[in-house]
């Protein structure tokens, strides 16, 4: 199948035209290519930087078509690139399905007993454990192992770190040896000076940074994402934490706080990604509507853009639209800077050099 587009890339605005020959990207012009776009923006296909293919509303999927309904909604929105932040079912079969989107595994979340949700998580008795643990997660994953960093501790009634800062720094270091990296699960604030003074490479959702941790984030280069999106729940988490009133109030003020502490951490620098954290709480395909969250806490709609898409990619390492990549992308007759209104609604996708809208 030979295909063309022609329009405007970002996010530098420039007039483009790529080819599409064998599902890979040309700048040269290709005889006999079928042109099924002109004239609108073209950009590298949308990533969600953390999301949970195999968790559903009601918990965990077992069955594997599910998680093929899951992936096909991210496609159909433009998510050509999953990072699965941690999933309980092995998608690796999805691997082979060339109509879904590239899905990059962090195998299983990491957590103590009784410490996240139940069945999500492989539960280590003694915390020692945990080195051995990551390093076969990181074999076992894509690149990535997820851990829980904080949950509500039962008998503290509230937020709590789950690891001691030397169990993190050699847990870290064996996923840094077997060429992964690590990222956690980070509701408070307590977890988080542990995690980022021993290495870790990227938190997740964040809403418990202060100044002194988003200093710690700047200096040794710790990325962020947010899932605002999924932060909204906050207050529902809240209402129903019944017997345990502190852990509820925190939750809310954690909620109240999120958006000038993410702000702060932009501001000052820290690299920030979009993911919506799909799956239990929060429906695939919302990409967009975490874009325009990310314009809310002051990114431009260009820098969010990018956060979901070439700058996403960048940091995950694939590539964006070059010659010989493969072609991966979202076409929109309007500006999707303009916000999820566009951005919800794609006019072409483009996934692997195959036509999907």
């Amino acid at each position: 199948m030979r295909l063309h587009v022609r329009g405007r890339s970002l996010p530098d605005e420039q007039p483009v035209d790529w080819w599409i020959v064998d599902g890979v990207l040309s700048a040269e012009p290709v005889a006999g290519a079928e042109t099924v776009f002109d004239g609108g923006w073209i950009i590298p296909g949308l990533v969600d930087a953390h999301c949970h293919v195999g968790l559903g509303e009601h918990g965990v999927i077992e069955d594997l078509d599910e998680c093929v309904a899951q992936a096909e909604t991210e496609r159909d929105a433009g998510a050509l690139l999953l990072r699965d932040a941690g999933s309980p079912i092995d998608t690796r079969p999805l691997a082979y399905r060339h109509d879904l989107p590239e899905i990059i595994r962090a195998g299983r979340h990491l957590a103590r007993p009784k410490r996240y949700s139940r069945g999500f998580a492989i539960e280590l008795e003694d915390e020692s454990a945990l080195p051995a643990a990551v390093a076969e997660q990181a074999r076992f994953g894509d690149g990535w192992v997820k851990l829980v960093g904080d949950w509500i501790d039962r008998e503290v009634g509230d937020l709590a770190p789950l690891w001691s800062d030397d169990v993190l720094k050699a847990a870290i270091d064996a996923a840094h040896a077997e060429g992964a990296r690590v990222t956690a699960h980070v509701f408070g604030e307590d977890a988080l000076p542990g995690l980022i003074k021993a290495g870790i490479d990227c938190i997740e959702h964040g809403t418990g940074l202060t100044e002194d941790t988003i200093d710690l984030m700047v200096e040794h280069g710790t990325a962020l994402v947010p899932t605002l999106i999924n932060i909204a729940n906050f207050p529902g988490i809240a209402d129903g934490a019944g017997k345990y009133p502190k852990y509820a109030a925190h939750m809310r003020e954690l909620h109240r706080k999120c958006p000038q502490r993410i702000a702060a951490a932009r501001e000052a620098g820290v690299p920030i990604y979009a993911g919506t954290d799909a799956g239990s709480m929060v429906a695939h395909g919302r990409i967009a509507d975490e874009i325009e969250a990310l314009i809310g806490i002051g990114m431009t709609p260009t820098e969010a853009l990018g956060a979901a898409s070439w700058s996403a990619r960048a940091w995950l390492g694939r590539p964006g639209l070059e010659p010989g990549a493969p072609a991966d992308l979202v076409c929109y007759s309007e500006d999707p800077r303009r916000g999820a209104a566009v951005l919800r609604h794609p006019d072409l996708v483009v996934l692997r050099g195959r036509v999907y809208r």
